[in-house]
């Protein structure tokens, strides 16, 4: 996501601060610590100085939060000179300048949240986005920690979504090679799909299809495409982008509460809404190619370039140099070294055993490209195709022996099966029914699900 860090840094600071600076016979409360951690942003010289000795005077570990939120934002020598020696002197850490340093360690100690932290971190960034303090405004359980929500670079739906976005049929759309990545997908019959260099500018799109009324998600920094059917008990939660991520995977929100939701997890995790018993349907996605999703879907539809926004959509465009290292963008508690940061893992999440997460090496499947394996007491195969397209079919009582890379595959008894998007249909008029999964890079699943089984 960009850096739009200079937006802080308005007159609406100014005017919010005027009449709740920290003057020095004021009454030190929690409330008056959080308004010095805002005075530091944007208040007068002298204020400032005020609210750095308060918050020396005052120092305990719930404090380094919001230190940490206010250092990533001002531009102020002063006032980061004050803070890291503050820091440096009440934790005894000496890990400088290096804010990524800093935040992994706090990351990986028991949370300590300040009682008005969710009130501070509401008023910080609503001066980027009034919308934002709604996030925040919880004095409620929250599922996942405050202090490992970041601020993105962008406002609420900053990264625009495509609401009902256009689509062509396949033979109109010739801005696209065959070699070109896409996103598939099949509800009732309804195929689709979503171009990687335009959803990669957009990063979701909320649609009908099949009608079934869907979200697909697409976490650039993870690597991660999940679709959601969003209605819920009869309740159609309208979702958007939220401009915050938790652990370098983007938040989403919903319209109606401005509750945040994981994307990985398909609930919501902090505001009105967490804690309800929500979780999403997942459906299921494949990353293939367009020449390989029209061969096997001729009838399908896909993304126009007439999106209603000016992007440049080129193959490979976005996030090109985000894509071409393995460094992050943004910072998660711990990797895992058993595969690079962005090494692409096949991953299931059951919602029948949602503790029991697997994630399968992506260069593993492509050289077996027919394998068998279970989570708890579901047992699944995976089929992957020349394209690198993965799939994953609830295989019950069956096993495989042959797969032709193609629609067929044969069990141990010799009866043939037709792989279809919903399932795979044996020749008896079985169906072993798909099993929603997605692509990821390593990096991003592990830190939503630290406790995941590679296969490798």
């Amino acid at each position: 996501m960009p850096a739009v860090r200079s937006l802080v840094i308005a007159s609406g600071i100014f005017l919010m601060l005027a009449a709740t600076a920290v003057h020095p016979r004021a009454e030190i409360t929690d409330r008056s610590v959080t308004r010095a951690f805002l005075t530091l942003l944007a208040g007068e010289s002298g204020d400032r100085a005020h609210a750095a000795e308060l918050i020396e005077a005052q120092w305990e570990p719930s404090f380094l939060p919001m230190a940490l939120e206010v250092l990533r934002l001002t531009r102020n020598a002063e006032v980061s000179d004050a803070l890291m020696r503050i820091m440096e002197q009440e934790t005894g850490a000496g890990h400088g300048r290096d804010l990524d340093a800093w935040q992994r360690e706090m990351w990986n100690a028991p949370e300590a949240r300040h009682p008005r932290y969710a009130a501070f971190k509401g008023a910080l960034y609503s001066l980027i986005d009034p919308r934002f303090s709604a996030y925040f405004d919880t004095a409620g359980a929250t599922f996942i920690r405050l202090d490992e929500i970041v601020w993105g670079g962008v406002r609420q739906d900053g990264i625009p979504p495509l609401r009902n976005p256009a689509m062509l049929a396949a033979e109109d759309a010739g801005y696209l090679e065959d070699d070109h990545i896409v996103f598939g997908l099949s509800v009732n019959g309804d195929a689709r799909a979503y171009p990687k260099r335009i959803l990669g500018w957009h990063e979701m799109f909320v649609d009908t299809v099949g009608g079934v009324p869907v979200a697909g998600v697409y976490c650039t920094l993870c690597g991660t495409v999940i679709l959601y059917h969003t209605e819920h008990e009869g309740v159609n939660h309208r979702l958007g982008t939220s401009g915050f991520l938790y652990r370098s995977n983007k938040l989403m929100y919903d319209q109606a509460t401005q509750s945040l939701w994981s994307t990985m997890r398909g609930a919501p995790v902090v505001g009105p809404l967490a804690g309800k018993g929500i979780v999403l349907e997942r459906g299921a996605v494949v990353t293939t190619t367009w020449g390989e999703w029209r061969r096997r879907h001729p009838g399908t539809r896909v993304l126009s370039l007439d999106t209603g926004h000016l992007r440049d959509y080129d193959e490979g465009a976005a996030y090109r140099d985000y894509f071409a290292t393995d460094e992050l963008m943004f910072q998660v508690p711990v990797l895992d070294t058993r595969l690079k940061n962005k090494d692409e893992v096949f991953t299931v999440l059951l919602s029948s055993h949602p503790e029991s997460p697997l994630a399968i090496s992506a260069e593993f499947l492509a050289a077996t490209p027919l394998h068998h394996d279970a989570i708890e007491d579901t047992a699944l195969v995976v089929l992957t195709d020349p394209s690198g397209a993965n799939r994953a079919f609830a295989s019950e009582d069956v096993t495989f022996t042959r797969y032709d890379g193609d629609r067929s595959a044969e069990d141990s008894s010799g009866l043939t099966w037709t792989m279809e998007e919903h399932g795979l249909t044996g020749e008896d008029g079985r169906v072993l029914r798909r099993i929603p999964a997605q692509r990821a890079f390593w990096f991003g699943w592990h830190a939503a699900f630290p406790n995941t089984r590679l296969v490798q």
